[in-house]
């Protein structure tokens, strides 16, 4: 049988393995920070019902610019973050938050140029660099995984980047970044400076967003996504916000139509039930802070979290604790540093058997 040696791909792709995490059929999967609660019936009428009032037109191409789409994206980030003044010109929308990484770079990446993150961070960041063919740079994270503004500034004028990647809240360790970080790498990069803002919704308070510094920073964008505070994982929706130009000069790269009819239609439903779907987020909140203070309590060192899961350790062999948990029924992740796990918070029902599973696994 022909191999994957046996077929002429690109050579920088060799040797590499696809991303993913584990897919376990297991009682308790709390490894992919998904919100766990499931749309009501109410909502899941609303969505077949949307649903089937765009099937009779399926013969026919989805507006390929998805306005009303993105009109309600820019209204939702407006009542978000109030004062960022977003309009349907300063929104984009693709295929979940990594298709919309992946347009950037292919805008403002590609063979001689650079991106600069600070790992520990999104693990996708440096593959969608290196397939859009665009050099990696790793500067890495603070002991705490924070990211002091000096040090970032730093980085930024030794590589001098073309895209620049911050991760706020960050994944997998859940920290937030200050915006005084953020406002001093805006005034040094000499390329695009994209904040990765997929966990938002769930920042404690007082934890503030990128979006207010839009305005006077062309070349800043935000990201963010439908797939978790709004449990829309299946749906496939990213977007983000920015300067018209950039959505502009992201329209250069994208694909015809590569947002179906149906797509569109599921996600502007489930923002006009954004009350309803967003209701969770605040037991989210409370159910992570009391697992940062029960671990915390077992002896474990937590990282401060500002997204729906917790980074914990540390452990001499984190695998075998991951083993154990996985006996008991519970799927979490292995990620981030090598002495650190990292479980999403679920419902009570699910919390309490992590918490039962790891004091047995430990």
């Amino acid at each position: 049988m022909t191999s994957l040696d046996d077929l002429p791909i690109r050579d920088d792709l060799r040797g590499k393995e696809p991303y993913g995490a584990p897919q376990l059929d297991v009682p308790y999967a709390l490894n992919t920070n998904e919100n766990p609660y499931p749309p009501s019936e109410r909502l899941v009428k609303a969505l077949g019902d949307a649903v089937a009032d765009v099937a009779g037109t399926l013969n026919r191409y989805p507006d390929r610019d998805a306005v009303a789409l993105r009109a309600d994206l820019a209204a939702f980030l407006d009542t978000d973050t109030p004062g960022a003044g977003l309009t349907v010109d300063r929104v984009w929308a693709a295929n979940g938050s990594n298709e919309i990484l992946l347009q950037i770079l292919q805008a403002f990446g590609g063979p001689g140029r650079t991106a600069l993150g600070f790992e520990p961070s999104y693990s996708m960041h440096p593959v969608i660099t290196e397939v859009s063919g665009t050099r990696w740079v790793n500067a890495f994270r603070d002991e705490d995984f924070g990211l002091e503004a000096a040090r970032a500034v730093a980085a930024v004028e030794e590589h001098r980047p073309d895209v620049v990647f911050l991760t706020s809240p960050n994944n997998p360790t859940g920290t937030a970044l200050t915006l005084d970080a953020i406002k001093a790498v805006l005034e040094v990069a000499p390329g695009m400076v994209v904040v990765d803002e997929a966990y938002a919704e769930f920042r404690r308070s007082g934890t503030p967003s990128a979006l207010t510094l839009l305005d006077g920073h062309p070349r800043l964008i935000v990201t963010r996504t439908m797939s978790k505070a709004f449990a829309m994982a299946g749906a496939r929706l990213g977007y983000l916000a920015a300067d018209p130009a950039v959505v502009e000069a992201l329209l250069l790269v994208r694909l015809p139509y590569h947002l179906s009819a149906v797509t569109q239609a599921v996600a502007r439903t489930a923002l006009a039930h954004g009350e309803e779907l967003l209701g969770g987020v605040e037991a989210l909140r409370r159910e992570r802070d009391d697992l940062v203070g029960w671990l915390r309590a077992e002896g474990l060192t937590v990282a401060d979290s500002d997204a729906n899961f917790v980074l914990f350790g540390t452990f001499p062999d984190r695998r075998a604790v991951w083993e154990g948990l996985l006996e008991r029924g519970v799927l979490i992740r292995e990620v981030g540093p090598p002495e650190w796990l990292r479980v999403s918070v679920g419902t009570p029902a699910e919390m309490a058997a992590f918490r039962t599973a790891l004091k047995e696994s430990l």
